[in-house]
């Protein structure tokens, strides 16, 4: 059996995902899936194409597109990091802003757009890691790992506040948690593949935890997985 795991990392928004999916695909040599921006990506299409009027989504203009979307990952080299493209445009800083928060839940509940997404992700091979809302519940329910990350709604708020202070952008701290909390209901209740941990997924709360700390605790179930392969 192939010592190359497909590694499922779910959980909700603001917890450190992505960052902790990179690192552990680096430190392994395994390719790097981010579904949370392959729908932010398509987020800021819909609201680029205007499909957003009102605060209300033209869901069947949006399906009616779906064609028209192209989503593709690149290493940036020079600033040694992963970079989302739409239609060959980078727009990893654009889709982490508030606009797209706002409104990727409900984007991401759309069953064509979710169908899209995930027949797209079904066709990476093993040595992956892949983060996402439902990576071990319906992408890949057999994954070897799978991982819940959570952490206290006010940790992720502060989190998701100082990043973006960081980047120089004018944020409330009030409006980041309100969307925090939001965007945990939304993801828990909407039909379409709602947020939920997968019965043999490892709970990981990382609310007092450092980077280097969950990036251990995961290696560590890496190696107890692919020791029990080899027996």
């Amino acid at each position: 059996m192939s010592d190359r795991l497909i590694i499922a990392i779910d959980g909700y928004s603001s917890c450190g995902k992505s960052t902790i999916a990179k690192d552990l695909a680096k430190e392994l040599g395994y390719i790097y899936v981010d579904t949370g921006a392959m729908y932010r990506a398509t987020t800021l299409f819909a609201l680029r194409k205007g499909f957003f009027s009102n605060g209300a989504l033209n869901k069947e203009a949006l399906i009616h597109s779906l064609n028209d979307i192209h989503i593709t990952f690149h290493f940036n080299a020079n600033e040694k990091k992963n970079e989302t493209f739409l239609n060959n445009e980078s727009v990893e800083e654009e889709i982490r802003q508030l606009p797209v928060s706002r409104n990727v839940s409900e984007v991401s509940s759309i069953r064509e757009v979710r169908d899209k997404m995930v027949a797209l992700q079904q066709e990476i091979e093993p040595g992956v890691v892949m983060d996402g809302r439902d990576i071990g519940t319906v992408v890949f329910p057999d994954a070897d790992l799978k991982i819940f990350m959570t952490a206290d709604p006010k940790v992720r708020a502060q989190r998701r506040y100082d990043e973006l202070i960081a980047k120089g952008e004018k944020v409330v701290f009030g409006e980041i948690y309100e969307n925090v909390v939001t965007r945990d209901h939304m993801d828990e209740t909407r039909k379409e593949s709602p947020l939920q941990k997968a019965a043999d997924a490892i709970i990981l709360d990382n609310s007092f935890m450092t980077k280097e700390e969950q990036l251990k605790w995961i290696i560590d179930k890496v190696v107890e997985i692919q020791h029990k392969n080899e027996n």
